[in-house]
């Protein structure tokens, strides 16, 4: 629900202004001059922020693997285990994933990859939360969101 914004979003909004940048990503917009640069610019944060890393090597692979589905699949590798988990090519169509269909499929598989099952049967959400987005970030709206399921469950 937190990274879907309650199952409303399928793709990651990346239109920030300077200071979320620096906010959100202080390690590559240490401050106002270099945010500035990018704000408000998505395919250009993109490639910033997700460049070099989760296996986006080619120029503009951050912007072409960025955050799509109910969980937000970021990343090519991702994106290249993901297809092959599903049997779908994901790296030529990753706006697949951003489909209804797909954004379902890619979430179930990542949940499964990263064991969040267990996680979730124990109430261990830091931990989760540190496989889903590799920190805390939104833990206390996860937090608020697994309540509120957990209420409706119950009655």
């Amino acid at each position: 629900m937190h990274e879907s914004n309650g199952f409303r979003v399928l793709e990651e909004n990346l239109h920030y202004s300077a200071n979320a940048l620096m906010r959100t990503w202080p390690s590559r917009f240490p401050d106002e001059d270099t945010a500035e640069k990018y704000a408000n610019n998505p395919e250009k944060i993109a490639n910033k922020v997700y460049g070099g890393r989760m296996g986006n090597v080619e120029d503009g692979d951050g912007w072409k693997y960025h955050g799509r589905g109910l969980i937000q699949l970021t990343g090519k590798d991702n994106y290249a285990n993901c297809g092959s988990g599903l049997g779908v090519d994901l790296l030529s169509n990753p706006e697949w994933v951003a489909t209804p269909e797909y954004a379902a499929l890619s979430a179930g598989w990542f949940w499964n990859k990263k064991g969040l099952n267990d996680l979730a049967d124990t109430m261990d959400i830091e931990t989760m939360t540190k496989r889903i987005n590799g920190g805390t970030l939104g833990i206390d709206d996860r937090k608020a969101k697994i309540r509120m399921v957990m209420q409706k469950l119950a009655t």
